[in-house]
Order: C-alpha cells, then structure tokens, then sequence
C-alpha cells in the first residue's frame, strides 16, 4: 500500500531535494513512473542524453518509489548503485524511469529502473540495480 500520493511526494521533494531531476507521474505499490524533459544541460555532444543525468535521474526515480511506501524521509540515502547503458537516448525526446521495488525491509530497499527514450518506450536505453539505506 502507498502511504504517499504523487502531489504529496512532490511537496516533499520540493521542500528537501529541490534540485532533483524530473517530475513524478505516478506511485504505486512497490513503483513509481517519472519523467524528464531534456534540457541542454543533460546533453553530450550527438546530442545525446548523459550518462551522469540519466543515472541521476534513475537514483531519483528509486527514491520516489521508496517515498511511496515509507513516507517522507529524507535520510534515505544510495548505499548501492550499479549501471548499465544499453543504447543512445537522443535529446530531443525526454526520458522515463519505471522504478521497482525487489525488495523493501527495515534497513534496506533494493530495486532495479528502467530508464526509456519518449520516442521508444519499448526499448530500454538503461538499466540499472541500486540500494537504499533506510534510517532507524
């Protein structure tokens, strides 16, 4: 069960982590859906999307589906975080992350991200497997 909406994980974001990337689009039980639009600051030369963006914006994506279940709590911190690039993300469309929860216990919060182009949201351009350290 979420225990936070899309508004109120926004309000909280907005309050402790305003220079996050992207915008949530939805939360659900063990998941959550952002979206990026693409700026010329999340650019490399192609133009492509960076690699330090779109792991930026996967990291934010897990967070938010962590929010989801426990609440507001800004000590929540990466622990683990493992990358993999499958193929150019063109910056002229925006990215999304579909984050998922694996699993979600007391200290510990392991979940994967698929980070996909707009323009192809079949095909993932990353993936990526991290952890979140939960406080006490």
């Amino acid at each position: 069960m979420t225990v936070m909406t899309v508004e109120q994980i926004e309000h909280f974001l907005d309050e402790v982590f305003p220079q996050r990337m992207g915008r949530v689009e939805s939360v659900g039980e063990m998941c959550a859906t952002m979206r990026l639009t693409v700026g010329y600051e999340h650019l490399r030369p192609g133009p492509r999307v960076s690699g330090p963006t779109m792991m930026g914006f996967a990291d934010v994506a897990l967070y938010v589906a962590i929010l989801g279940q426990i609440g507001p709590e800004p000590m929540a911190v990466t622990s683990d975080f493992n990358c993999h690039f499958l193929r150019a993300a063109s910056g002229e469309h925006d990215i999304i992350a579909h984050a998922k929860l694996i699993k979600l216990g007391r200290r510990l919060g392991v979940g994967e991200v698929q980070v996909f182009s707009a323009a192809d949201n079949i095909r993932p351009v990353a993936h990526i497997t991290a952890s979140y350290a939960l406080p006490l």
